[in-house]
């Protein structure tokens, strides 16, 4: 199979849903072409759904989403472990592409192919909304821009947008890893609406 995110610009949007939603994300090209769906694997329990409606709390727990294809191919699992330390990007067969690993909640990741050694980092700014990804040799490799869609839509739904800027040539497993960035920074900073 060909990859489907070869292009250097894509977007990645969240629909506009209640608390109680799944995690999903739609991939697109930039023109909104859709090259891939995501899902998120397994539900959430009636206490860790409940904290999604309290402000000022964190929803710490572990999620996973499946994407895949328009046809419903499997292509990756982005897995957010257990608070916001570890993000594993893997393929549907168990390989491991990746992982997202934080160095400074919010501000800084390590990126490491599935061998442990690393790829990179993704800085952040301080709202949260530029993630810049640079190589071992401090090469911008991508860039990642959560669009701001307002205080009452921040706050109350989970409707986020992203694009996705890879600044190619990338070689994989690094590439793969920008263009899920905007999942797995979602997952780990955006998806509980903290106020923080």
């Amino acid at each position: 199979m060909s990859d489907p995110f070869r292009s250097s610009v894509l977007r990645v949007e969240q629909p506009r849903r209640g608390p109680f939603a799944r995690s999903q994300y739609t991939v697109m090209e930039k023109d909104g072409t859709v090259l891939a769906v995501a899902d998120q694997i397994g539900e959430l329990a009636g206490t860790e759904r409940l904290r999604t409606i309290f402000p000022g709390k964190s929803q710490l727990h572990a999620r996973a989403v499946l994407l895949t294809t328009p046809d419903d191919t499997p292509l990756l699992v982005v897995d957010k472990e257990e608070g916001r330390m570890r993000t594993t990007v893997s393929r549907p067969d168990g390989e491991v592409v990746g992982t997202f690993r934080t160095e400074r909640v919010g501000r800084r990741y390590l990126l490491h192919d599935g061998d442990d050694k690393v790829l990179g980092e993704i800085s952040v700014d301080l709202a949260r909304n530029n993630f810049t990804v640079q190589d071992t040799d401090g090469k911008r490799v991508g860039h990642v821009r959560k669009k701001w869609a307002g205080a009452i839509t921040h706050l109350l739904t989970t409707a986020d947008k992203y694009t996705v800027e890879i600044d190619d040539p990338v070689a994989e497993p690094l590439r793969t890893l920008v263009v899920t960035t905007a999942i797995a920074m979602d997952l780990t900073l955006h998806e509980s609406k903290d106020i923080t």
